[in-house]
């Protein structure tokens, strides 16, 4: 699989002393821009060093019948000082089927990385719907967090990696299980209102479920596809629109949903939801 880092990730880091004494500026070397300012003793490798390193990871404990079509998916804030590499296995797959609906869920691998303090070294594994492509997390012990360093190590990756291939079957098992649990007679509305804290949100959300259920069916399958499609998109497709703010950080705030649905999946209450 050809893996190419974008040209706008991919330069050096350097340091400028600032006149307030234990801060410098962070700068892309290749073009002079100034990217944010970090306290002294900061330092990072750059975003191709730590790509490089998760490719060559991936490529080494996968085999090539797992990764031989492996999709990159980039995204950046912050001038690129945040990134974000999104790896799709579509070899990697599971089939799930409602009483209505079948789709294919494949294996995913998602990297992020900040040379500005934005974000330690993190990799989370997950998984991605291809009937509507929206992307999931599996929660938030399914993620390994590094130290922003020079020194970064792949150590614990490795292992993690190894790990997520097991635990992707199993949880395509548990969704199937979603799959298989009715929500016909469940009050979805009033569930989410318990859920959310906002009002009008929850009301979308359900109407997003409504349209889930439509092609799925009405099963807990259908509430988790609501939520992965509000993390997913931002735009007329859902009703979840993000405001512009000027400040380049929309993939900053599209990463904060998938946590946010992580945080969904958790909870107590989706965890019991079982078939009324």
């Amino acid at each position: 699989m050809p893996f190419d880092i974008p040209t706008y990730l991919d330069f050096d880091v350097e340091f400028e002393d600032t006149k307030v004494n234990d801060k410098k500026y962070v700068i892309n070397k290749n073009n002079g821009k100034y990217l944010g300012i970090v306290g002294e003793g900061f330092k990072c490798a750059s975003h191709g060093d730590f790509y490089r390193g998760v490719y060559e990871t991936v490529t080494e404990e996968l085999s090539p019948e797992e990764t031989e079509n492996a999709k990159f998916n980039w995204r950046s804030a912050r001038n690129g000082a945040w990134s974000m590499l999104d790896i799709t296995l579509p070899d990697m797959k599971v089939d799930i089927a409602t009483d209505k609906h079948q789709t294919t869920l494949g294996n995913r691998i998602i990297a992020l990385h900040g040379v500005d303090g934005s974000c330690s070294n993190q990799t989370f594994f997950g998984m991605i719907d291809f009937f509507c492509t929206n992307g999931m997390i599996r929660g938030e012990y399914d993620k390994v967090r590094k130290k922003n360093t020079s020194n970064f190590s792949l150590d614990s990756f490795i292992y993690e990696l190894t790990r997520a291939r097991k635990d992707f079957y199993a949880e395509t098992a548990k969704m199937q299980v979603w799959a298989q649990t009715s929500t016909k007679y469940v009050d979805i509305k009033s569930l989410l209102e318990e859920m959310i804290s906002s009002k009008r949100k929850a009301e979308k959300m359900y109407m997003l479920y409504l349209q889930e259920a439509a092609t799925r069916g009405h099963n807990k399958w259908a509430l988790y596809s609501a939520f992965t499609n509000y993390a997913s998109y931002a735009d007329e497709r859902n009703g979840f629109n993000l405001r512009n703010t000027g400040h380049d950080t929309q993939a900053i705030s599209m990463w904060s949903r998938e946590q946010e649905v992580s945080k969904l999946v958790s909870d107590k209450r989706f965890v019991e939801l079982e078939a009324a």
